[in-house]
């Protein structure tokens, strides 16, 4: 399966699919809809969010899915797959790889990583398990805790590297990565043009997975308003 799914996605985009409620396209139909023309338009892959999204995906798409499921817990700053229960609920779909959060933040009610992971690999050895990572430390604690793939996915989300972004100075968060482990990374996290796509694989990501740029067009929207109002010297 590792080698399949690494294979099937290698030098290629992943399309995250994903709305959240209140958001104006929030809807498992919708976004079933975008993956199929994340698919026409060459994509191999899908990363979705919850049960029931991820359900109607596979309804409309033949590609591997990387599943997650957002959920917010009291004192955490973790909601992606943040306890083993939501790691089941994504595995028992038959996701070709689950993700979640692989910081070293405090986790809800305390479940230390390994153990979901070593859980996870007991009850579904099929399932490639992908840790979306901030920082090198990250990526370190991820790696001892067991998963299969890196993820770039948090950086620029925590705390310790908000403002962050890929490809500030010349992608060098990216490079730092890619020599300290010796894992699969999927480069994620604020890759919003296709020239960042394009750099990240010739760095040596295995793949990329962009999210907003595609499939949230209110936010593509106010990125134009934003910039027309610049150049008419508007307060955004």
């Amino acid at each position: 399966m590792m080698n399949d799914f690494l294979q099937q996605v290698k030098g290629g985009l992943i399309v995250s699919c994903q709305a959240l409620k209140g958001e104006p396209l929030y809807s498992s139909y919708i976004m079933s809809k975008m993956a199929q023309a994340a698919l026409e338009g060459g994509a191999v892959g899908i990363r979705a969010n919850t049960v029931s999204d991820i359900k109607a995906i596979q309804k409309e798409v033949d590609l591997p899915i990387i599943g997650i499921f957002k959920q917010d817990y009291p004192n955490s700053e973790v909601f992606i797959t943040p306890t083993l229960k939501e790691a089941r609920a994504i595995c028992e779909l038959g996701v070709a790889v689950l993700a979640l959060d692989a910081t070293t933040r405090k986790r809800p009610q305390s479940e230390p990583l390994k153990d979901i992971i070593q859980v996870v690999k007991r009850e579904f050895p099929d399932v490639l398990i992908m840790g979306d990572t901030a920082s090198l430390q990250d990526v370190a604690f991820a790696e001892q805790a067991g998963v299969d793939i890196i993820g770039t996915t948090l950086h620029g989300y925590t705390q310790e590297t908000a403002g962050c972004n890929i490809s500030h100075n010349e992608f060098a968060y990216l490079k730092s990565v890619l020599s300290h482990t010796q894992l699969p990374v999927i480069a994620e996290g604020k890759i919003d043009t296709p020239e960042k796509a394009e750099k990240v694989l010739e760095l040596g990501a295995r793949a990329v997975v962009v999210g907003g740029a595609i499939t949230r067009p209110k936010e593509i929207t106010e990125r134009f308003i934003a910039s027309i109002k610049q150049v008419k010297g508007e307060e955004v």
